[in-house]
């Protein structure tokens, strides 16, 4: 039988949603199929016009709420509903919280077979900031902004096609224009607006997304907890003339930027990573503190984006090692080797171990910032470079720190972990269902005992979660 096309899709009248997966999006059932519903909250009685449609699940968007869902609040954006970030803002932040906290318990019961009996699990660590709590965020510019539904249903010529914002979610080539980000302090939502005025006015062209020509590329903002600022701007052409005037008026009328860059990219691809920046106004870097350590951010620097939150993730991620000060740790999936350098002086050697070479170069200009001599950063592929040879090399370790990307690890990965034998784990991860994956390719040598989740993204799905594993003595 051939598969329905999406116009032959049915309307679901009426249906009552009853929680919320993974990935963020609410669920209902609907006889023996689930269906997936974003913007929808437990609660809510909706019809549901499905736009796919496969053997065990369904997904769909609201056409027409009936009753709204006690748990609702207003959402605070009005961009919510499009804009692809901040997808929990109907939902008041206790209850994502206990939504993320039920999301993690879920993970490790089903599928890492934890028992809750022998594994203590401690409340999720709330973040006191639920807005404004991130220091970097990145918009494109677009020539032919995205339009909303009514706009497109009103019929109504549209003057302004210009875009400055984030991507629509599933179209590349489709950009928001945004209004108010909620997301960053400011003065990043009067640089990005200045900004685009101030090309309009001028005339420069905007980044056509599907010919990759045009002027204005890329807008990025960051900041620290001191308030310092850096900007860079992201040019698709080389007009030296024209890029030195736009710069000292961005800077005349920001003058708060400590630090202002720009990029040359005439690439097919919006990559940073092996183009130089060059500093226009102020210092070459910024300069963030946790605890008493300090970390350089520059144009291209790999931080953890809320701060505050990554400081209280390292906290227990150092308590969950139980160091004493003579243990060898293993940091691996290192990036800029924050986590290693928060827990050298507590360690008698940490090696950390990255992929991204620019990264391990930036774990080890952290180092010496603060003034660290017992960590040892090492570039290349996690499955080939940690081996029985480097352990013997630099030695076996007692604590292994593992922080991977979504993916989780790779098998390989986990039976050198295993082969090691180290005497503690302590699994960092932005995915708790991959960790617990990873976790129950351990079981055979090693046992959760405790656990913790970290709020990092307010109004989101998203997660971290930190579990120590002891290994399992014969």
């Amino acid at each position: 039988m051939s598969r329905k096309k999406k116009k032959d899709l049915p309307l679901l009248e009426k249906v009552e949603i009853t929680g919320v997966a993974a990935e963020g999006k609410a669920i209902a059932r609907v006889g023996d199929k689930v269906v997936f519903v974003p913007f929808a909250a437990p609660g809510d009685v909706v019809d549901v016009k499905l736009t796919r449609s496969r053997r065990k699940f369904m997904e769909g968007r609201i056409q027409q709420i009936h009753k709204l869902s006690a748990d609702r609040v207003e959402p605070f954006c009005v961009h919510f509903g499009i804009c692809g970030g901040c997808r929990w803002q109907h939902l008041p932040y206790e209850t994502q919280l206990e939504l993320k906290q039920q999301q993690v318990v879920d993970n490790m019961t089903r599928i890492g077979k934890i028992s809750t009996v022998q594994c203590a699990i401690r409340p999720i660590e709330r973040s006191e900031k639920t807005t404004f709590y991130r220091n970097k965020l990145e918009f494109t510019f677009s020539e032919k902004r995205w339009l909303t539904k009514e706009e497109i249903d009103s019929k109504a010529e549209v003057k302004d096609m210009h875009a400055l914002g984030f991507h629509v979610p599933g179209r590349f080539d489709k950009v928001m224009d945004v209004e108010k980000c909620w997301l960053q302090p400011e003065p990043s939502n009067a640089i990005r607006q200045w900004l685009k005025s101030y090309a309009i006015s001028s005339g420069l062209s905007f980044f056509n997304l599907s010919t990759n020509e045009g002027f204005l590329r890329n807008l990025i903002i960051r900041n620290t907890l001191k308030g310092e600022l850096m900007v860079v701007v992201v040019f698709g052409e080389d007009n030296p003339k024209v890029i030195k005037v736009l710069l000292e008026s961005l800077h005349s009328h920001f003058p708060e930027i400590q630090s202002l860059f720009y990029v040359v990219n005439a690439k097919q691809n919006s990559s940073l990573s092996d183009l130089n920046p060059i500093l226009a106004k102020g210092k070459p870097f910024l300069e963030e503190l946790m605890g008493t350590l300090r970390f350089r951010i520059g144009p291209k620097s790999f931080f953890q984006t809320n701060a505050v939150q990554a400081h209280k993730l390292y906290e227990i991620a150092l308590d969950f090692a139980g160091l004493t000060g003579k243990e060898t740790v293993y940091d691996l999936y290192t990036g800029a080797g924050t986590i290693a350098c928060f827990i050298s002086s507590a360690a008698d050697k940490v090696i950390g171990i990255e992929y991204i070479e620019e990264a391990v170069v930036h774990a080890r200009e952290n180092a010496a910032l603060n003034n660290i001599t017992n960590t040892t950063f090492i570039a290349g592929d996690m499955a080939r470079v940690f081996n029985t040879e480097l352990m013997d090399r630099c030695g076996r370790p007692h604590v292994i720190i593992t922080d991977p990307p979504r993916a989780g690890m790779h098998p390989d990965v986990i039976g050198r972990i295993i082969e090691s034998g180290a005497d503690t784990i302590v699994y960092v991860s932005c995915n708790p269902a991959t960790q617990a994956r990873d976790i129950q390719l351990l079981s055979a040598s090693y046992r959760p005992v405790v656990m913790q989740a970290v709020d990092m993204f307010p109004q989101t799905h998203h997660v971290e979660n930190v579990v120590k594993l002891e290994r399992i003595r014969n």
